[in-house]
Formats: C-alpha cells, structure tokens, sequence
C-alpha cells in the first residue's frame, strides 16, 4: 500500500467545538446589545478570531480601539475553553475513530490543519492526541484559510508532497484551500455547500475502507 498524508481539520469534523465557540461569540454580542444568530454565526465559519470580532462589531456598527478589540478577544477566548475544559471522548463525531484506527494499522501519517490555537488541549481532552503524528495550528501559521499554508505545512510535516495529500474539512473556506494547494479535497457535510470539494460525505460514518484504500493507491 502506499503513503499518503491525512490531514483533518478540526473543528466539524474531529469534534463538534462550533456549537461552544458560538456560545461564547453570542455571550459577547450580547454584552453589546448586538442580536447574534445561528445564520449570522455561518459567516464565521473557518474564519479567523481577529476577522471573526469584526464582522460581528459590523452586524451592530459598533466602533472599537485595538485595545478594547483584544479586551473582547481574550474574554470570548476564556469563555469557549471554560467550555472545552469539559469535553471529553464522548464528543468525537461518529465515524471519526473507525477512520483513524484504519489510518493508524496502515501506517499513514495523520496530520491535524487547523486554525483553533486550542487544537492541543481539545485533542487531549478528547484522548486522541497520540493518533497525531503531528499538529499545525493557529500557532504555526500566519494565514487563514481559504490560504492553503496550513495544508502545505502540514503535507510538509508527513513529509509528502501536496498531490499526495488528503484534506478532510467542513467548510467553504477549508476545501478552497485544498484546492488551491492541489490536495484532495474531502466534503463533511452538505453537498450543496461543499460542492467544490473531490469528494463529499454528510459525516465519517458514510466513508468506507474500501474508498480510504482506493484514496491511498491512487
């Protein structure tokens, strides 16, 4: 069988993180009399902190100094991991393990590409930090997605090239940045938002062996 590089976004597709960091984002918007919705919170999708404080000011025309910006940022930050503190496995989305353990016997190398400068913290939370071969996260990368540095840097790591690299993501912005990077590009979630994608699943429960075999020996 041959190598290549998986690399997994994290948030949507490991564990389900967006529900606390909507939680947060709301509790925010709230303390500033900005109405926060589940649609408005679809526009911070695979966005970074910093712009995601932004288009959340705009919904409410509120004008702020870069101080009071960070102010905001490191409470709505203490807020989302008062949250994480209490994950645990149970939080793993279906199908996840099945994939990894497969990854894993076959000795293909696991990469995490994710913008969360949490993402260490949730993987041991959840116990599955040692699946990892190893992590690229908000702390190694200066450009956000739909940039493709994560995934480049990642495929670097497992020592692969870009064509030989699988990127699994649920969001507009991430399989754009497969895309441009020239890996292949696996949906988790609505087709018809994640049409760019290679290839596209509701959740891991629907990948197959067979088709991470073919994926391998392509």
């Amino acid at each position: 069988m041959k190598t290549k590089a998986f690399i997994f976004d994290l948030d949507g597709v490991i564990v389900d993180t967006a529900k606390y960091h909507y939680l947060a984002w709301k509790k925010l918007a709230n303390n500033l009399n900005i109405d926060f919705t589940h649609e408005h919170n679809e526009l911070l999708k695979g966005v970074s902190r910093v712009r995601s404080l932004e288009i959340i000011l705009g919904l409410g025309n509120v004008e702020a100094s870069d101080e009071q910006k960070n102010e905001w940022l490191v409470q709505k930050n203490k807020e989302y991991l008062e949250y994480i503190d209490k994950m645990d496995d149970s939080e793993i989305l279906p199908g996840v393990m099945k994939v990894l353990n497969f990854l894993k016997e076959n000795n293909q190398p696991i990469i995490l590409g994710s913008a969360s400068k949490n993402a260490r913290p949730i993987l041991e939370k959840v116990n599955i930090l040692n699946y990892f071969d190893d992590i690229v996260d908000g702390n190694d990368v200066s450009n956000a997605k739909p940039d493709p540095e994560v995934f480049i840097v990642g495929a670097k790591k497992a020592n692969q090239t870009n064509e030989n690299s699988i990127v699994f993501e649920d969001s507009v912005a991430g399989i754009e940045a497969a895309n441009v990077a020239g890996m292949t590009s696996i949906g988790i979630g609505e087709s018809s938002v994640l049409n760019e994608a290679k290839y596209n699943f509701n959740n891991f429960t629907e990948i197959s062996t067979d088709f991470l075999v073919e994926l391998i020996n392509q």
